[in-house]
């Protein structure tokens, strides 16, 4: 029982990393699921999806590496946060499909709880800020839009709970601190459910998961051949910052997926932001809670993918980098990604998409370009945020991952926009690895923290050139404030 399974269920598809006693990637496996948008700024899953496609990846990450459930010592969890599911506890049927992170559909709701003066108490409680982002608003749009939703014996899970749900058979309703601190409703601080969060916003209790620690016994998978033990979980932006070894204050990392996502872990103190940044738990351990400053930006890989599905100028994200060195210099294209609006600094659910500065001859090589350099310079707004709440994060060695730190054109653009190093490690798995960390360490097969930080390996440096003018970033500046809602 050497080997430990790691399920990695993400935005636009799940997927499954075998690894072995020596944290070496032995198989993977990934099935993508169709995203829903019923209105705009709507944005769903099908819980069978989630489901389906979370089961088949083992099941071929298991075949591809001659793997049986016999072998495996035990499961790790990781997931995109937020997402909100309810079922009902009898008959395990989820009543509305999973509201997704990006979904914006509570923002009037939102607004009013803001309006009557919610917002601090909120802050000082949960470390967030009033946003539908989070879950809480999520939940109760759902018990006050689905028929009957308040008559019956309920669960609400991020998608941590559902799957651990759906592996033990109903036998759980756990999550761990890490994604119950994403739910707007938990008080990171006294690490419980909060019960004036609740009543203000009319969400039972009693439908909440139990919150464990993100190394604990979360129950035991019943749907393999052999039974496994399922020990770790995290959100996908903690685990990713448990994989890069964060575990020093001061530490900071970035994860480009469908969203951005930077992490600078504060020790055991609760940092509060004066820059509209997220105070949450890095990860928690033995019952000690470590906190982060967060920058979360909703759309970076998904921008690419958008060039892909969207306009159709390229066929596969690889491309990207090609035609970024390809562009015309002397057209300067800006494009802000607020698809679904713009998360840190800025929090304006209302803005949407937009670029400057095009010309007749602007095409699929300035866009491409634009849009990689779009996560740079948002990149570069949470760092400059990070430092003003944070008097030692200067000079800070940046630690990528996600799949988007492949593009090598796109992280020496990030290390001469933030001009400082940017290190990209060999294993670009870190959401995987992080908490295929925490369930091995948890199983014995793996070491403990101080050993794990020690197997960290850099892949490569990007130094910065200090080759960039001020005033692509002055230009940035200058779209962004065209772009915002309130402008």
């Amino acid at each position: 029982m050497s080997h430990i399974l790691a399920i990695d269920q993400g935005t636009t598809s799940s997927r499954a990393i075998l690894f072995d006693a020596d944290m070496r990637i032995v198989a993977s496996a990934a099935e993508e699921f169709p995203q829903h948008f019923p209105q705009s700024g709507w944005v769903e899953h099908d819980p069978a999806d989630l489901w389906r496609t979370s089961l088949n990846s083992c099941f071929k990450a298991m075949e591809k590496a001659r793997v049986k459930a016999a072998d495996i010592a035990a499961i790790g969890i990781t997931n995109q946060r937020e997402t909100t599911l309810i079922w009902d506890r009898d008959s395990g049927e989820v009543i509305y499909n999973a509201i997704v992170w990006q979904d914006r559909r509570t923002a009037e709701a939102c607004a009013t709880l803001r309006a009557a003066g919610h917002e601090p108490m909120i802050t000082a409680k949960t470390g967030l800020l009033l946003d539908p982002y989070f879950s809480a608003t999520k939940i109760a749009w759902i018990l006050d839009n689905v028929p009957d939703a308040r008559g019956r014996n309920l669960a609400f899970g991020t998608v941590d709970s559902y799957l651990v749900w759906k592996l033990t058979n109903g036998a759980r309703h756990v999550t761990d601190a890490t994604n119950a601190a994403r739910t707007m409703l938990y008080n990171i601080h006294e690490g419980a459910w909060d019960a004036q969060i609740c009543d203000l916003l009319d969400v039972p209790i009693e439908m909440l998961p139990e919150v464990l620690d993100c190394a604990a016994d979360f129950g035991v998978a019943q749907v393999f051949d052999a039974d496994i033990p399922i020990f770790g979980v995290a959100g996908d932006q903690q685990a990713a910052t448990i994989g890069q070894a964060c575990f020093e204050p001061g530490m900071m990392k970035s994860t480009y997926g469908t969203g951005c996502f930077a992490l600078l872990n504060t020790g055991g103190r609760a940092v509060k932001s004066e820059n509209r940044l997220l105070t949450t738990i890095a990860y928690q351990l033995d019952g000690q809670v470590t906190y982060a400053l967060e920058g979360s930006i909703f759309v970076a890989g998904a921008v690419v993918q958008w060039l892909r599905d969207g306009l159709g100028v390229i066929a596969d994200a690889a491309e990207t980098e090609a035609l970024a060195e390809a562009a015309d210099p002397g057209q300067r294209l800006y494009l802000v990604p607020a698809f679904v609006g713009l998360g840190a600094p800025y929090w304006d659910s209302e803005c949407r998409g937009a670029i400057y500065g095009l010309t007749r001859g602007s095409g699929p090589a300035e866009f491409a370009r634009a849009a990689l350099e779009s996560i740079g310079y948002q990149t570069r707004d949470l760092l400059a945020a990070m430092q003003g709440d944070w008097a030692h994060s200067g000079n800070t060695v940046l630690r990528v991952d996600g799949g988007m730190t492949a593009n090598n054109w796109a992280m020496q653009f990030l290390a001469d926009t933030l001009d400082a190093p940017v290190d990209r490690p060999q294993v670009l798995e870190s959401t995987a690895l992080g908490v295929a960390w925490l369930a091995g360490m948890r199983a014995g097969v793996y070491p403990d923290q101080n050993g794990f930080a020690r197997s960290w390996a850099l892949e490569h440096r990007f130094e910065p050139s200090g080759s960039q003018p001020p005033a692509l970033y002055a230009g940035w500046q200058d779209a962004i404030r065209r772009t915002l809602s309130q402008s």
